[in-house]
C-alpha cells in the first residue's frame, strides 16, 4: 500500500515546527537546565550502554519523533519483519536474518518450510565441521593439518566475516591464521597466496548462485594456484563452499558434503549470521560463534518487545533521523574507540549505505526528503589526528558515534585510561566547544599581548553543539559485538521505515558490474567505440596500449 509522503504527515509537520525552535539549542545550555539529562536520555539492552543526550534535542522532540514512527507504521513492518512476510517488494522475498540467530525451540514457517529447523541444520553442520578443521582431525591431501583459511568473497560475504574474526581476534585459534580476499584486482589474492602453503589451507568461496564474478575469478585463480602444486583429487580437502548451486560447485571440485548453504531471504549485507559466518566458527569456535548469535538474539527481543521511547535500535534510529531531516547533517562518523574494530566503520558502510542509499520508495515514487547519510570513519585516537579537525572546526555538522569497551582484553591499564580519557573528552569538546571569550581569557593568561590574542582567538575558536551518540560495552565479547552489530541492523531498518524505502535490495550495485562485462571484452578483443562516450573509449584505449 502506497504511503503518504514523508513531508505530508502530521507528525512530520509537527517535528519541522519544532524545529525551528530547538535545532539551535545549544547542548551546554540544555544540560545546564535539566541536572538528569544524562539518566533521562540513555538505556541499556543486551550488554550494551547508549548515551544520546548529547544531542540537540529535548523531550519534545524525542515525543515527535515517536509520533512519527507510529504514524510511518515502525511496529507493524516490525512485525511483518518477524513473522516472515515478503517486506522486500522488488524480489518478493522475505527478510528473516533474524531467524538466522532465533534458539533452536523457536518456530517460524515460511512457505510451509520450517525456517528454523532449516537454520539448526546447517549450524549444526558448521560446528562438526569447524571442530575438525580446529581440532586437527581434518587434514589437508599430504596429511597435515590446516593452519591457514582463505575466505574469498565480496560484499556481504567478506566484510562481515572480515570484520568479526578482526573484532574477535583474542579469541583466535592460535594454529590458524585468517585471510580474507574480495577485490578483483589480482594484487589482493596474489599477495595472500604469497604468504600461504597449499599442503595446509583451506579455502571458503563464498557466492550463494557461485557466479558472483569478482568471487568466482579469485576463486579459479586460487584453485589453479592449488593445482599447480597437488592433483585434481586433492581439491576436495582444501576448497569448501558456501552456496546453493550443488553442480556448480561439483564442477568446480567441492564435495557437496562440503557446501553449507543459505537461503534467498538471507540478504548479503545481513548473512553473517548465516554459513557466511562460517569463517568465524573456524576462527573462534563454534561456541564463541554462538555466542554472537545469541548477542544478536537478545538484541533482537529488546527490538521487538521495548516501548519506542525505550527501545535502543528506534531511538539511534531516531535520533540519526532528526539528525539528517532536520539538521542536515550529510554523513556520519564512526568512532570505535577500539582497535579491534577498526573494520566496523567499513562494516556499517555497506549496512547503511546499501540498505538506505536509495531515491524512491517501496513503491517507486520519488523520496521527497534526503535520504541516508555518508556512513564512514576510523578508530580513535587515529582519527583524532586525521579528520577530527573538520568535524570540530569544519563547516559541515557532522555527527558521530563514538563506540568503546569500559574495560580492555589486555593487562595495560594506563592505556586504555589513556583510550577511554581520549573518547570521552572528544564527545565533550563536541558537545561544549570553546567560544571566543574563553579563547581570550585563556590567551590573556598565557601573557599575550592584546593584538596577539585578537589575532589567535578566531583560530581557536571551537563552535561546539555538534552531536554525538556513546555506545558503551563491559568488554568487547562475542556477545556484545553480537548485540552491537543487531543494534545497526535494527535502525537501519527503522531508518528505512520512516523514508519508506525498500532497505532490502540493492540494485545500484548492478549497472556498472553490466557495462565492466562488455568493456572487459572489449579490453582483450575487438575494440566497439559505438557503445561508449569519448572519455570511456579513450580509457579502453590507453589501457589496450599498455597490455
Amino acid at each position: 500500500m502506497r504511503q503518504p509522503a514523508l513531508t505530508s504527515t502530521a507528525s512530520f509537520q509537527a517535528l519541522a515546527t519544532h524545529a525551528v525552535d530547538i535545532k539551535d539549542a545549544r547542548m551546554r545550555d540544555l544540560f545546564g537546565a535539566d541536572p538528569q539529562r544524562f539518566k533521562t536520555m540513555s538505556l541499556e539492552a543486551a550488554g550494551l550502554f547508549l548515551d544520546y543526550s548529547k544531542n540537540r534535542l529535548d523531550g519534545r522532540t524525542l515525543e515527535l519523533l515517536a509520533e512519527l514512527a507510529r504514524e510511518r507504521g515502525v511496529e507493524a513492518r516490525r512485525e511483518a519483519m518477524f513473522a516472515g512476510e515478503k517486506i522486500n517488494l522488488t524480489e518478493q522475498r522475505a527478510v528473516l536474518h533474524t531467524a538466522l540467530r532465533a534458539p533452536g525451540d523457536a518456530t517460524l514457517s515460511v512457505d510451509g518450510q520450517d525456517v528454523i529447523a532449516d537454520v539448526h541444520a546447517v549450524l549444526a553442520r558448521m560446528r562438526a565441521f569447524s571442530d575438525a578443521v580446529r581440532s586437527g582431525a581434518w587434514l589437508g591431501h599430504s596429511g597435515k593439518p590446516i593452519t591457514d583459511i582463505v575466505n574469498i568473497g565480496i560484499g556481504g560475504s567478506d566484510l562481515g566475516p572480515k570484520m568479526v574474526c578482526l573484532a574477535l581476534r583474542q579469541y583466535a585459534h592460535p594454529r590458524v591464521t585468517m585471510h580474507f580476499v574480495s577485490n578483483v584486482d589480482g594484487h589482493d589474492i596474489d599477495n595472500t597466496l604469497s604468504q600461504v602453503d597449499p599442503e595446509t589451507t583451506l579455502f571458503i568461496v563464498a557466492s550463494k548462485t557461485f557466479t558472483t564474478s569478482e568471487t568466482m575469478l579469485n576463486a579459479q585463480t586460487a584453485r589453479m594456484w592449488f593445482l599447480a602444486h597437488a592433483k585434481p583429487a586433492a581439491l576436495a580437502r582444501h576448497f569448501v563452499a558456501v552456496s546453493t548451486n550443488v553442480e556448480a560447485i561439483k564442477e568446480f571440485g567441492i564435495d557437496p558434503a562440503n557446501m553449507f548453504p543459505f537461503w534467498d531471504w538471507v540478504g548479503g549485507r545481513y548473512s553473517v549470521w548465516s554459513a557466511i559466518g562460517l569463517p568465524i566458527a573456524l576462527a573462534v569456535g563454534f561456541g564463541y560463534f554462538s555466542d554472537f548469535l545469541a548477542g544478536a538474539h537478545a538484541m533482537d527481543q529488546h527490538f521487538v518487545e521495548a516501548p519506542l521511547e525505550q527501545n535502543m535500535p528506534v531511538l539511534l534510529a531516531l535520533v540519526g533521523f532528526w539528525n539528517r531531516q532536520f539538521l542536515d547533517c550529510a554523513s556520519v562518523s564512526i568512532a570505535p574507540y577500539h582497535q579491534d574494530l577498526n573494520r566496523f566503520p567499513a562494516y556499517l558502510q555497506q549496512l547503511e549505505m546499501e540498505s538506505n542509499g536509495k531515491r524512491v520508495t517501496r513503491t517507486g515514487q520519488a523520496v521527497d526528503t534526503a535520504t541516508c547519510p555518508v556512513i564512514w570513519g576510523d578508530c580513535g585516537t587515529n582519527g583524532q589526528h586525521a579528520y577530527f579537525q573538520l568535524l570540530h572546526q569544519g563547516s559541515d555538522l557532522t555527527p558521530i558515534d563514538f563506540i568503546a569497551s569500559l574495560r580492555p582484553g589486555h593487562e595495560l591499564a594506563q592505556h586504555h585510561a589513556a583510550l577511554l580519557a581520549n573518547c570521552f573528552a572528544q564527545s565533550e569538546a563536541f558537545m561544549r566547544g570553546k567560544d571566543i571569550d574563553e579563547v581570550r581569557a585563556d590567551l590573556q593568561a598565557q601573557g599575550l599581548t592584546a593584538t596577539e590574542v585578537e589575532r589567535l582567538a578566531p583560530h581557536k575558536t571551537f563552535p561546539g553543539n555538534r552531536p554525538s551518540n556513546t555506545i558503551l560495552m563491559e568488554y568487547l565479547t562475542p556477545y556484545t559485538l553480537g548485540a552491537l552489530v543487531a543494534l545497526y541492523e535494527h535502525k537501519t531498518f527503522v531508518q528505512g521505515v520512516l523514508w519508506d524505502v525498500n532497505s532490502f535490495d540493492q540494485w545500484g550495485v548492478e549497472l556498472g558490474k553490466v557495462l565492466a562485462k562488455n568493456i572487459e571484452a572489449e579490453l582483450t578483443g575487438a575494440p566497439r567505440p559505438d557503445l561508449h562516450d569519448s572519455s570511456t573509449n579513450g580509457l579502453i584505449a590507453m589501457a589496450r596500449a599498455a597490455v
